[in-house]
Formats: C-alpha cells, sequence, structure tokens
C-alpha cells in the first residue's frame, strides 16, 4: 500500500498522514491517533521519498568531522549512540570530513544550499563559536555537543565538566595532595576551559597554589598522555597527583609512570574521565581506575532524540541539558606518600 491509496482509505490527505506519521505538532491528537492505529492495522510503513515530499525532509543530519582526533574511540561511541537512535526513525547520518576550519564552514554552507540534510549536529564548540553565527544565518537546524556563549536560540546537551573536575581535585586534596596534574584538552574549546575552571577553583578554594608547569593541553590520545605525563615526571617538584581528562590520555599517563619505576596508586595517583567505552573497562585495569563516569554513547543516543524532538516543533529553550559526572573511586588514588 503507498502513501496515496493509504491515504484514500483514511479519507484525509497525503500531507496530513505523513504530518500526522512525522509527529507534526500541528496536527490534531485525534487525528495522529487514528493515522497511527491505522498504520498497524494495515501494516503500513511510510516510502522515505514520499514522506519526504509531504513534510519537506530528507530524512538525514548531517555531521562534519575534522581528521586526526576527531576520528577516535570517542566519536565511535558518540556515533553509534546517535546512530542507533536515528535509525529507528530510518534517518540517515551524513558525514563530511574536512581538514580545516575553513573547509568546515564552507561545508556548512554546501549542506544548507544542496537541502540533503534535515539539520546538523555541532561538536566541541568554542567559547565564541563562529559556527553558530552561520548556521543562524543558513538557517539550517542544529544541535550542539557541548555549550557555547554565543547568542542564539539553539538546543544543546553537555555534561558537568566544571563539577566532574573540581569533585576529582577535591577528591584528592582530601588525601592530602597539593602536587596535581591536570590533561586537559585544547584550551578554546568549552569544555577544556570548564574543567580548568573546575580544576582551579578547587585548588584556591584549599589555598592552593596553581601552578601552569602542572597543566597540559592536547588530543586526548594515548600518546598525548604519554608524553605529557614524560614532562611532569621531570619537574623538579613532580605531581604525587594526575586528573586526565579521557581513558585514552589516562592510559597513557599510566605507561609513562610505569617506565619511569613508579607505581599509579602509591607513588602517583590517577583519576580519569572515562566515558565508559565497552572495550575499556576500568575496573580490569591494574590497578583499578578511578574515574569520573559519564556515557558519551548514551549522549549521542540522546542528541538524536533532541534532534527529532526540534524537527517535530519543540523550542530551543526545551532543548537544553547538563548531566551531572558521577565520580568512581577505585585503586589508583591513595594518600599521599610521605618522602
Amino acid at each position: 500500500m503507498n502513501l496515496k491509496e493509504f491515504a484514500n482509505r483514511l479519507e484525509l490527505s497525503q500531507t496530513t498522514v505523513s504530518r500526522a506519521l512525522s509527529g507534526y505538532p500541528e496536527v490534531k491528537q485525534a487525528t495522529r491517533e487514528r493515522v497511527l492505529k491505522a498504520a498497524l492495522e494495515y501494516g503500513y510503513r511510510p516510502n522515505t521519498s514520499a514522506l519526504g515530499l509531504a513534510t519537506g525532509r530528507v530524512g538525514a543530519i548531517g555531521i562534519v568531522l575534522k581528521g586526526g582526533g576527531e576520528f577516535g574511540p570517542h566519536t565511535s561511541e558518540f556515533m553509534g549512540g546517535l546512530g542507533g537512535r536515528l535509525q529507528q526513525e530510518e534517518i540517515d547520518i551524513l558525514v563530511s570530513t574536512v581538514d580545516s576550519p575553513e573547509a568546515e564552514l564552507a561545508t556548512y554552507r554546501r549542506l544548507a544550499a544542496s537541502k540533503r540534510v534535515d539539520a546538523v549536529i555541532l561538536h566541541s564548540p568554542f567559547i565564541d563559536d563562529p559556527r553558530i553565527a552561520l548556521l543562524n544565518s543558513l538557517r539550517l537546524p542544529f544541535i550542539v555537543h557541548g555549550r557555547t556563549n554565543c547568542d542564539g536560540s539553539f538546543g544543546w546537551l553537555d555534561i558537568d565538566n566544571f563539577g566532574a573536575v573540581r569533585q576529582s581535585t577535591s577528591h584528592l586534596l582530601d588525601l592530602g595532595h597539593r602536587r596535581i596534574a591536570l590533561l586537559n584538552g585544547y584550551r578554546g574549546r568549552i569544555f577544556a576551559e570548564h574543567r580548568q575552571d573546575g580544576y582551579q577553583t578547587a585548588l584556591s578554594g584549599r589555598g592552593v597554589m596553581i601552578d601552569p608547569a602542572l597543566c597540559g593541553h592536547g588530543e586526548f590520545t594515548d600518546e598525548m598522555g604519554f608524553r605529557l605525563m614524560q614532562g611532569l615526571l621531570k619537574l623538579k617538584d613532580r605531581p604525587t597527583a594526575v586528573i586526565a581528562g579521557s581513558m585514552m590520555s589516562a592510559l597513557g599517563a599510566m605507561r609513562a609512570i610505569r617506565i619511569a619505576g613508579l607505581t599509579v596508586g602509591e607513588d602517583i595517583s590517577l583519576i580519569a574521565h572515562d566515558d565508559v567505552f565497552p572495550y575499556i573497562s576500568p575496573d580490569h585495569l591494574s590497578p583499578a581506575l578511578s574515574t569520573t563516569r559519564s556515557s558519551i554513547r548514551a549522549a549521542g543516543a540522546r542528541i538524536g532524540e533532541m534532534v527529532l524532538d526540534m524537527l517535530q516543533g519543540t523550542p530551543a529553550e526545551n532543548l537544553r541539558e547538563v548531566w551531572p559526572v558521577e565520580l568512581v573511586i577505585r585503586n589508583s588514588t591513595a594518600a599521599v606518600k610521605k618522602l
């Protein structure tokens, strides 16, 4: 049964049926329920092309990734959650790859002009992000994974990066540590700035001087964690505790600590931000790794939900969420070692 036949059987227009099936808010609730009930009764599944003609949608969401660090395990987990949710609604993901900020902006212009996507997902936002103004000017709907200080009416989902690192730093301070290092993301990214603020707030609150030499920045990779940790261990007054921005950088830091003949959890305490990777369990590391827990796969699925809500007319101010982050204490943190 095609759309025309199904609509005729209900004595409704094809547009009304399509909009009812797509969840448009202007369709009366009674009509929507009648259409959904009939679809189940007749086993009707809408043809994507026909649905697009009736609703003006193409059934695809866009995301633009830069080469290098944005193709790591964090992206894989996020895309797994996002794709799983959108697949339930038979919506595709159009992934574009670029090698520069200029190419990314050009890609958004091309996507808007070609009308190949109904919306895009913006990730790793900056404090003042030029992509926001561009997408607003293009009238291309978008949801932000993270937050930004930019003006405009748009939805976003973020985790409490400030609270996560402040809590981690406070826990280490409670254990007597004063030389606490932070392996953070690049400055300018708002999640990295929030983590830096959480770190500095915890230290300042205890009267601990902030040492810039204890703060490193880079991509969240094993190599970054290894190299930054090597540099920290060469300091005359090396750190007694480290907060790593991801499981990947934490693994690199653990490797550097072991090569230096030191022991994690005894000589140096370590906490990682854990994105709940299914293939790396902090419980199975040696020692079991203390983490702040927040599932990036769950975030991907939720952003998929938010995109669908946005396209169905939910106001942007109702699509803004900050998720709490849980601190899980394991064996990699202990009281500062007396020298």
